[in-house]
């Protein structure tokens, strides 16, 4: 399949050198990011260069001409490639519907390659077979692999989601027993610091929600809610607005208060019309039900809904979120300052949203599931 171009903001890029530079690997930031390998080199190489991105403006017409010819002709051999893939031998053919599975119809590129189905199937078969008998030092080093890619908070069960994307049929028996001769432990068996619940304001909004958590259409309701994180001896605090349609982090701040303000910049940071927001559900914190909060949601249409007092099961995804957060992220990372903290966030927000698969969406991303079409 043809890759999609895509664009990428100064800001964008300006992060992504600023993970490279905090000694985050390179293949990690190409991977989660969906980057080339050589756009993140040079996104690093111009702005140690000139501090700009925008190099391609000084470029004479002789520099420019020879990168278009080298396009044109990296494109020619792709696609040289690709037809030459179409009279490949047997064995190189099955490997090219098999590594496609997940994207393509068997049955279409049988017909492309002019194999049978039966005889597809029979490989496969015979695949399976191998895969059964792998030796467990082999299927140890995959799942470390797996296990440490994802930031060590997969356990069983999303291993198991992934192995089975490599075309791995393993049991959950197997893999915990190779995690523990490994000694990789999730951050999810580190036991949870249980915070204080802090005073709530007397507000006459009622719960509409009314804990209505599943919704089927995008933005239409969005709960949010606050956590504090350690940065340096201060406490700092972290604001997430969360898509109940798909689980999404649509929304993200931080500061070193915790204040109406820190709401409103994770709301403006919220991609999309505002105006498909028809509900907006918190907790009775007064962070959330202010004079600045109510005139943002006035100007956009969008209905509050408070939680009753001292019952956090009215905010139940919010507060499920923030503890995934916590051990995900918060919990074991040393932040030197505010800026340090924010570009954390965006990296561990994207990789949430785009990378890491969550059991209650079928084992899909928050992106893949809104890609479903509806």
């Amino acid at each position: 399949m043809k890759r999609q171009r895509r664009t990428f903001t100064t800001e964008f890029k300006l992060q992504m050198v600023q993970l490279a530079a905090s000694g985050k690997p390179r293949a990690d930031i190409v991977r989660e990011y969906d980057l080339t390998a050589s756009a993140l080199d040079n996104w690093i190489k111009k702005y140690q260069q000139s501090g700009s991105f925008h190099a391609k403006n000084n470029r004479s017409e002789e520099e420019n001409e020879l990168i278009r010819l080298r396009k044109e002709n990296q494109r020619l051999l792709m696609e040289n490639d690709i037809f030459k893939a179409s009279s490949a031998d047997h064995g190189t053919k099955i490997d090219i519907i098999r590594n496609n599975a997940q994207i393509y119809s068997v049955s279409a590129m049988c017909d492309v390659l002019q194999l049978s189905r039966s005889t597809v199937y029979y490989h496969f078969k015979e695949r399976q077979k191998q895969l059964d008998d792998l030796p467990d030092a082999e299927l140890a080093i995959i799942i470390k692999d797996i296990f440490i890619q994802n930031r060590n908070n997969y356990g069983t069960r999303k291993l198991k989601v992934e192995l089975q994307k490599q075309g791995l049929q393993v049991s959950r028996r197997r893999i915990g027993r190779l995690m523990k001769q490994q000694g990789l432990v999730s951050n999810y068996t580190v036991a949870q610091y249980k915070p204080h619940s802090t005073r709530c304001n007397e507000s006459q909004t009622q719960n509409v929600l009314q804990r209505n958590f599943s919704q089927d259409k995008p933005l239409s309701v969005v709960v949010s809610d606050l956590t504090y994180v350690r940065v340096l001896n201060t406490w700092h605090y972290v604001c997430l607005f969360v898509d109940l349609f798909n689980r999404e982090i649509v929304g993200y701040s931080a500061g070193p208060h915790k204040d109406a303000t820190l709401v409103y910049r994770a709301l403006s940071r919220i991609e999309g019309n505002l105006h498909d927001i028809e509900l907006f559900h918190t907790d009775r914190g007064r962070e959330f039900d202010n004079r600045l909060i109510d005139q943002a949601l006035s100007t956009f249409g969008i209905q509050r809904s408070l939680s009753k007092k001292g019952c956090p099961y009215d905010n139940a995804v919010a507060e499920a979120t923030f503890k995934v957060f916590k051990t995900e992220f918060s919990n074991h990372k040393y932040f030197m300052s505010l800026e340090h903290l924010n570009m954390e966030l965006h990296d561990y927000v994207h990789w949430y949203n785009h990378i890491r698969i969550h059991g209650t969406l079928g084992y899909l991303t928050p992106i893949q599931f809104k890609q479903i079409p509806s």
